[in-house]
């Protein structure tokens, strides 16, 4: 196996590699689900002419630091995005497109509960520009909605997918695999029938029992039974890989399936490296400046972000440079999710190494693959991601 070069590449420019997007927070939820541990709050009371205010007055921030970039997509995440008036979604845009050229492609897209979906609030957002929708369905099973905290039912979730397809040209949903009492047959019964509402993407997450929520507290107790065991679901993972790709929507990520050409040019952005402004409550952002590559977070707390924003300061809570080190590692973990995989010339550039001789073990295990410039996962491999970046990052 020959040792690969580095790239000249100048990495001011590194980014271009991912492109350029725009990350805004709604931090507001109907009721916050038990397995969630995103920055989430219910309100009874939201005053969204004033968060409207706080969220332009950040774009503009942004949009000063970085003059001239082409603005490649927008996700309104959350939280639940749907929750937003039309006005406060379209103000959003129409503050970022003053402050960037839009792409000729640009993907717009907003996350949304079954709960707060309704046809005349998803035309008003599609006349506000978003042209792509991810629904958090999570199950079609009415007892296992339940058990997972959600809001509404199977037929409530179908209703609201069909409106979302009359709506926008792109939809995505996502699935929970794994959870209480879940056997293989079940889960591939309903992966068939999720891939049969003629989604064009859809994202499929095992359930992870997180510290600090309610499911945490739960299962630290022993409360929370019926998991599969690790084997069961290590199974259920690979029965998502089969059928999906079956189905002509394959892997392109390690939880992210899509017909071609319906991959999320959003969170591409995010795997790539590539860089996006992140605005609102607990957002998280990456922006190349001539100073170099920093960590942006806002803070965490929607009162304190808004009152910040407000006091004519800005929601960022902290900045962090990020030396070349912390680069090549994250550009590793984050693009051996990929299908693709990692571009061995650009990883070299932050002045990182691959060990030849554990690449070539791995390859002759059979959990990565080399092609030209290209270091990426295996199917076998993708299931034990974890351990091929412990090798390589070691």
């Amino acid at each position: 196996m020959s040792a690969p070069t580095a790239s000249t590449a100048p990495l001011a420019q590194d980014w271009r590699a991912g492109g350029f997007g725009l990350y805004l927070h709604w931090p507001f939820c109907a009721a916050k689900c038990p397995y969630c541990d995103f920055n989430s709050h219910v309100a009874a009371v939201i005053d969204q002419s004033r968060w409207l205010a706080a969220y332009r007055s950040e774009i503009a921030r942004l949009g000063r630091e970085t003059p001239g970039r082409v603005l490649s997509s927008i996700f309104f995440g959350g939280g639940t995005p749907s929750l937003m008036a039309p006005e406060t979604v379209a103000g959003v845009i129409e503050a970022a497109r003053a402050e960037w050229p839009f792409a000729n492609n640009i993907e717009i897209t907003l996350e949304a509960n079954p709960t707060s979906v309704e046809m005349g609030r998803f035309r008003a957002y599609a006349d506000a520009g978003v042209n792509r929708v991810s629904m958090g369905v999570q199950a079609l099973s009415d007892d296992d909605l339940r058990r997972l905290g959600r809001m509404h039912s199977v037929a409530e979730a179908r209703a609201a997918f069909d409106i979302a397809r009359d709506c926008f040209t792109r939809v995505s949903f996502d699935l929970i695999y794994a959870r209480q009492d879940q056997d293989r047959a079940h889960w591939r019964r309903e992966l068939s029938e999720a891939l049969g509402m003629a989604v064009d993407h859809l994202s499929a997450y095992q359930l992870t029992i997180e510290p600090g929520t309610a499911f945490g507290a739960r299962h630290a107790k022993g409360g929370l039974r019926g998991l599969p065991d690790d084997d069961l679901s290590a199974d259920m993972y690979l029965d998502t890989q089969e059928i999906c790709a079956a189905a002509g929507m394959p892997t392109y990520e390690i939880s992210n399936h899509a017909r071609p050409g319906a991959e999320s040019l959003h969170n591409l952005v995010y795997w790539r490296q590539g860089d996006w402004g992140a605005v609102g409550p607990g957002a998280h952002g990456r922006l190349t400046l001539p100073s170099g590559r920093w960590a942006t977070e806002a803070h965490t707390a929607p009162g304190a972000w808004l009152e910040a924003v407000e006091a004519g300061g800005n929601g960022d809570s902290g900045r962090e440079m990020l030396n070349l080190s912390d680069r090549a590692l994250e550009y590793l973990l984050m693009s051996l999710r990929l299908a693709e995989g990692l571009d061995i010339p650009r990883y070299l550039a932050f002045g990182a190494q691959l060990p030849r001789d554990r690449m070539a073990h791995l390859v002759e295990l059979g959990l990565v693959s080399l092609s030209g410039d290209r270091l990426a996962a295996t199917p076998a491999g993708r299931p034990v991601l974890n351990a091929i970046l412990r090798e390589l990052a070691e």
